[in-house]
């Protein structure tokens, strides 16, 4: 497998964040000195490349740092900050799991590329780091290379081979070096070579050589790499690198080393902009002791899928064997007796007879009054009994999911924090190598869980899969070793030593394509709770912390190990662009955790919250006072308190904003596209954008891993003839056509433009041959562009190859879906002056030009598009692609008319109230919540339906029904895409059904049945 890159905006945003700061610096070629080839060699002609200086004083500098901080909203600085040792430092501040080190590999290629800076060194915390930024180096390669047409040259620093470093100092292409800190900042006489005159070296100093180069330092989580101390070894061995500007990348700054921060992307842009994984606990909590040697533990409660059956316990207990004391797991009704079933151990004999399972309140009570919740322990606990659950509720998940994902063709794994090397792994004083006591657990309650869930709705290719693998061969270990090769703990000094047993730490720190196949048997990873940043893996869908909760490492950083999304054995992430609203449905890490969901949840966002510095807290007056808001007609308005008062005064009485705060109300109407604001519709995007920048903690919120249900596709609700009579209606697939006037288009567009368009004007740094450059309409077609008073022929088709900037025609048209030749012909059209916005912001000119377009486009298609019918067809497996899982009673109903014996629903408002009315009025014979992977083309997107529903014969008079249920039942009032979308779904099913299925928005049955029964 090779892991599969893409270009991403916020990547180039934070890229171009820093080539902004040195705006004005001339683009030079290599700088030329005299090397010193050491002592004894006669190379008087010796040639060394070094970086160029910054030729920008300070207060450009700070004119430059300034306005890319006000065009991201940070807190600009009154001058230029420089670092302890008097170094020019830059602050990226990027969360966990988004591609930090793609960014900065892709933000030196940008540095070269405008200013031509070739010589950068990567200073890294550990040699887990190290591994991990080499990698990377290597797998994105091919990717870089492609797009800038340059490879670029990379090595590790060794103090016992220092010779790769005349090949840094002596070549003018783009080089790197990665270091870790060991190297230049232990005690030990090894790891400060870095220092001393080299015989191997011909006498000189490898810090010598490399300072001499005036590298730029990337600092790889400086939190880890600087300390605290601001004047210990690691700070005093940087400032002799001589660096010509350091770049300080971290999820987690220390703020007293944040200098000129020029870009965010924080846990809440994170979050909504659905770049990380969704996170869920899991918490296993032991409560007061019963003053028995018994044990009770609650792993869930499990309610029936049919109505009317009482739920369920899944318990855990002593229970007396043939060899002695064992642990019983149970599947239990109401009237469960724990002495009886135990053995009649005494320690059950009063008060353990189970009177109440509470599906509600996920609880049971015993016969003594006491409740016990779900991941809740009492009674005679020991810490190995608490490990025993975690590890077991770890491979339960692990396999829940697994089984979900195995037909998506994506590898799960799961990682256990342990902290003790001696609980995975012994050696012996003989030298004999056995088990650690959490590593024969963990292969006890695979077997164990296995046996119990294999039976399940499992595929028979799943079943093979595990077949082929056991117990032991399924974990690794992740670990420091010694000298020989031992694994060791090692915590604060972690970073000195090769980090872990051989072929496990090939299999996960540098084998991380083969970790990823499905073909490899390792799924669980066993690794020390000092683990921080360095090694993660986009396929950990489960973390367990089988060592107590303290404080020494963080929830986040705990998390952090496998908040990136996933791939598939393709490479492919499966991200937002390709999965769309279904991203979530499959990127969910869930933590194990040794305590309560709620203290794990609070402390985690507490965390997450307090890392949040440069964010409105509340909605008031002030959020929009004084803000410059871009109208829907285009027009600039600068709002004045008057304004702002009148709009946070809608806000209130429409329900979205109660105590400065924005409501489940608003997310509601804003997910669904029907915010209303009486005064102020027609700029409710523009209000959205400012509401958008306020910190909501619930966005940080993190849910409850119990309690959850799958809800499992009944192929028999399938199969009935009411429903299949439907499904042959409307599961035929479409093309369509848009038959507009292209001509007409084209002036609609231009006309859009020039009266709508407005960007904010940025300085920007211009290369040669860019499309930045093109001053009119007619450069445009002739493909001239001006560069320094000179003409630089540059085609269009041709641009990303030669090296521009932008690609303006290309992204315009992956924006729009129009032909190239009719990009040209309306950027053509427009003004001078409107085309000559480009140059002032080119990505924010192709986001609003392409936003325009596209809404110009919805209109024809509303008015021009026709579908007609193709031979292919939808079958039943959609229905089973995606596992399903909510929590009954809150956005999820038990069903039996559905073809899922649960329907979860995406919103607690309007689609449960409309599932709980099919579920239970007699005409409705069955119905379905369409799957993802039922959509329509559209010329602006796919599009899911949301309902199928076939009525019982004479009831209604449409006996079909396809409806999409919305906050608002008046199209006009969605936004134009949507409602572009809803419109090409009508005639879809007319096409597809000769009008037979009719397909309609409502908000309520009440409405649907209205309808239907007017016909």
């Amino acid at each position: 497998m090779k892991i599969q890159f893409k270009h991403q905006a916020f990547q180039r945003d934070a890229a171009q964040a820093v080539v902004n700061a040195f705006r004005g610096q001339p683009l030079q070629d290599f700088f030329v000195y005299r090397r010193d080839v050491g002592k004894g060699v006669l190379e008087l002609d010796a040639q060394g490349f070094r970086n160029h200086d910054i030729l920008l004083n300070d207060e450009e500098l700070t004119r430059n740092i300034r306005e890319v901080q006000i065009s991201q909203e940070l807190q600009p600085v009154n001058h230029v900050l420089r670092d302890g040792n008097g170094t020019l430092a830059l602050s990226i501040e990027m969360e966990t799991g988004t591609g930090k080190t793609y960014t900065y590999i892709k933000t030196m290629y940008e540095l070269n590329k405008h200013y031509g800076w070739t010589k950068f060194i990567i200073v890294v915390p550990s040699v887990a780091i190290r591994e991990g930024v080499i990698k990377s180096l290597e797998t994105m390669a091919d990717h870089f290379a492609e797009e800038y047409g340059e490879r670029m040259q990379h090595f590790v620093y060794d103090s016992a081979h220092p010779k790769a470093i005349d090949q840094f100092a002596s070549d003018p292409k783009i080089h790197v070096m990665v270091i870790n800190t060991q190297a230049f900042n232990a005690t030990g006489k090894d790891a400060r070579r870095i220092f001393m005159k080299l015989e191997d070296f011909n006498y000189r100093r490898p810090i010598d050589i490399l300072s001499e180069t005036r590298p730029i330092l990337i600092i790889d989580e400086p939190q880890s790499v600087l300390g605290t101390d601001k004047k210990n070894k690691t700070r005093q061995g940087l400032q002799q690198f001589n660096p010509l500007f350091s770049i300080l990348y971290s999820a987690t700054h220390r703020k007293a080393d944040v200098y000129n921060q020029v870009y965010r992307l924080d846990a809440i842009d994170a979050f909504n902009k659905r770049l990380v994984k969704k996170i869920e606990v899991m918490g296993v909590e032991q409560i007061g002791t019963t003053a028995t040697n018994g044990y009770l533990y609650l792993d869930a409660i499990v309610l029936s899928k049919k109505k009317g059956e009482a739920p369920r316990a899944r318990i855990s207990f002593d229970a007396t064997s043939r060899v002695g004391l064992r642990t019983a797991t149970r599947l239990v009704d109401e009237g469960f007796d724990l002495y009886a079933e135990s053995g009649e151990l005494e320690a059950y004999r009063d008060g353990f007879i189970i009177e109440r399972i509470d599906g509600v309140k996920g609880c049971i009570r015993l016969s003594n009054g006491q409740e016990i919740y779900e991941g809740q322990a009492m009674g005679a606990i020991t810490e190995e009994l608490i490990r025993r659950i975690q590890i077991r509720t770890t491979i339960q998940k692990h396999f829940e999911r697994e089984h979900q994902l195995y037909k998506q063709g994506i590898k799960v794994l799961s990682l256990f924090f342990i902290d003790a090397v001696e609980k995975y792994r012994i050696y012996d004083s003989g030298g004999e190598t056995r088990k650690g006591r959490w590593a024969e657990i963990f292969e006890e309650e695979y077997v164990s869980v296995l046996n119990e869930v294999r039976d399940l709705y499992w595929d028979e290719e799943y079943k093979q899969y595990l077949q082929g693998i056991s117990a032991e061969q399924t974990h690794a270990g992740y670990f420091s070793q010694d000298k020989k090769g031992k694994m060791i703990d090692s915590k604060v000094k972690r970073g000195e030593t090769e980090a872990n047993d051989p072929d496990a730490y090939q299999l996960i720190m540098r084998n991380k394509e083969r970790l990823l196949s499905l073909d490899e048997p390792t799924r669980f990873i066993f690794s020390h709770s000092a683990l921080k940043e360095g090694w993660d893996n986009p396929n950990v869908f489960q973390i367990c912390a089988l060592k107590q909760s303290n404080n020494e490492v963080k929830k986040r950083q705990e998390v952090g190990r496998g908040m990136r999304l996933c791939v598939n054995q393709q490479g492919e992430r499966q991200d937002s662009d390709l999965l769309g609203d279904a991203v979530y449905d499959t990127n969910v890490l869930t933590v194990i955790a040794s305590e309560s969901y709620k203290d794990f949840s609070e402390a985690l966002q507490k965390e997450l919250a307090e890392s949040i510095t440069s964010r409105a807290v509340l909605v008031t007056a002030a959020l929009f006072a004084g803000k410059t808001i871009v109208k829907a007609n285009g027009e600039k308005l600068t709002l004045t308190e008057s304004q702002a008062a009148t709009i946070l005064e809608e806000l209130v009485s429409a329900g979205y904003v109660k105590k400065q705060k924005l409501t489940d109300k608003y997310f509601e109407d804003k997910k669904a596209g029907t915010l209303q604001l009486e005064d102020w519709q027609e700029d409710v995007e523009a209000i959205v954008q400012e509401l958008d920048k306020v910190f909501n903690p619930d966005v940080l919120k993190v849910e409850n891993g119990r309690g959850k249900e799958t809800a499992h596709f009944r192929m028999e609700r399938f199969n009935k003839k009411e429903f299949q009579a439907l499904w042959k209606r409307i599961n035929c697939k479409t093309y369509y056509e848009v038959d507009f006037e292209t001509e007409s288009l084209i002036r609609k567009s231009i006309v859009g433009l020039d009266d709508s368009l407005h960007v904010t004007a940025i300085r920007i740094a211009v290369t040669s041959g860019t499309l930045a450059n093109i001053q009119s309409r007619e450069e445009l077609e002739a493909g001239q562009a001006m560069q320094e008073g000179k003409t630089k022929t540059v085609k269009v088709k041709e641009a990303v190859a030669s090296g521009v900037r932008y690609d303006l025609v290309g992204e315009l048209v992956q924006r729009t879906g129009l032909k190239r030749s009719t990009i040209v012909a309306i950027l053509t059209g427009i003004k001078p002056e409107t085309f000559g916005m480009y140059r002032r912001n080119p990505e924010e000119f192709i986001i609003r030009a392409g936003n325009i377009i596209n809404e110009q486009k919805a209109i024809a298609v509303i008015e021009h598009i026709a579908y007609h019918k193709m031979d292919q067809h939808y079958d039943a497996s959609i229905f089973s692609e995606h596992e399903l899982r909510g929590r009954i009673g809150i956005d999820a109903i038990q069903s039996e008319r559905s073809l899922y014996d649960l329907v979860v629903v995406d919103s607690q408002g309007v689609e449960k109230r409309f599932a709980e009315k099919l579920e239970r009025e007699e005409e409705v014979e069955v119905y379905t919540k369409l799957p993802r992977g039922f959509y329509i083309n559209t010329p602006v997107g796919k599009y899911n339906p949301d309902w199928a529903i076939v009525f019982r014969e004479g009831a209604v008079k449409h006996i079909y029904f396809v409806a999409e249920t919305k906050g608002s039942e008046d199209i006009t009032q969605l936004r134009g895409v949507e409602s572009a979308k809803i419109e090409c779904a009508k005639r879809h099913f007319a096409s597809i059904s000769d009008s037979s299925v009719k397909f309609d928005v409502v908000k309520s049955y009440e409405k649907l049945k209205n309808i239907v029964t007017q016909g």
